[in-house]
């Protein structure tokens, strides 16, 4: 079994279950996990999503290299893009909140999983890097562009080249995690996060979440999607709610419509 799930109070937790091999990534997790999504998005008793990895050593300490022999520059091709296909994309414009809670070493692809959620809370323990230089390689699942997108082009360019590992205060320094916990309080602590997000409107996260990628993706029209996607909240049921409880002084019921 690639994948362990856990559905408690609207969060679903999504452990990587491969521990002897430090998580790492194959073409089995991969499909797994997208299927897992799949089953998330149309669940409604979901709201919020974490992603880890299983033990106290590795989120995912790679992808599984066994799987690159052989393959030519077309194969390779495909490889990346069958997987940002799959899941990393997926996971990047997931409407709902998804966030990687990193137990451990995120090397590579692992870097690059815990890159594409919406962010990243860290164990005192983690270590991230993109070490495929070593291996002849460039980052395939968006490494390049996300880590570059968190960090800076300067620090970027530096991690991807030298292949160096940096440890959790490090990471969250640079703004690639926005929380470093000791690792027996990592999960409270990011069901502690979607706990509170999981009481706001669904439909507000769901376009701040686009809006954002837009943002960060360099999109021009952000502005322009930004007013129109403002506007439209006016049409929700969520928003409704928001201001009619605001103005009894009661909490918001929302119903993600």
């Amino acid at each position: 079994m690639t994948l362990l799930t856990d559905l408690q109070d609207g969060i679903l937790t999504i452990t990587i279950n491969r521990p002897e091999k430090m998580n790492a990534l194959n073409k089995d997790v991969i499909a797994d996990m997208s299927a897992a999504l799949d089953h998330a998005f149309a669940n409604n008793e979901v709201k919020s999503i974490i992603i880890t990895g299983a033990g106290e050593k590795a989120f995912v300490a790679g992808a599984d290299i066994s799987e690159f022999t052989g393959l030519d520059a077309g194969e390779g091709s495909a490889l990346a893009q069958r997987g940002q296909d799959m899941l990393f994309s997926k996971i990047e414009n997931s409407a709902k909140p998804i966030i990687a809670a990193v137990n451990g070493f995120s090397l590579g692809g692992g870097c690059e999983l815990a890159m594409s959620c919406h962010f990243r809370v860290a164990s005192e323990n983690a270590k991230f890097g993109q070490p495929e230089v070593n291996l002849g390689l460039i980052p395939g699942y968006g490494g390049t562009q996300r880590l570059t997108q968190l960090i800076g082009k300067g620090k970027a360019m530096e991690l991807i080249m030298t292949a160096d590992m940096i440890g959790a205060d490090e990471a969250k320094s640079l703004g690639l995690v926005n929380h470093v916990f000791p690792i027996t309080e990592l999960l409270n602590e990011t069901k502690k996060i979607l706990t509170k997000i999981n009481t706001k409107a669904p439909v507000a996260i769901a376009k701040s979440i686009a809006l954002i990628n837009q943002a960060a993706n360099g999109d021009s029209t952000g502005f322009a999607s930004e007013i129109k996607e403002f506007g439209a909240c006016f049409a929700t049921e969520d928003m409704k709610e928001g201001v009619s409880a605001f103005m009894e002084k009661r909490k918001a019921n929302f119903q993600g419509k």
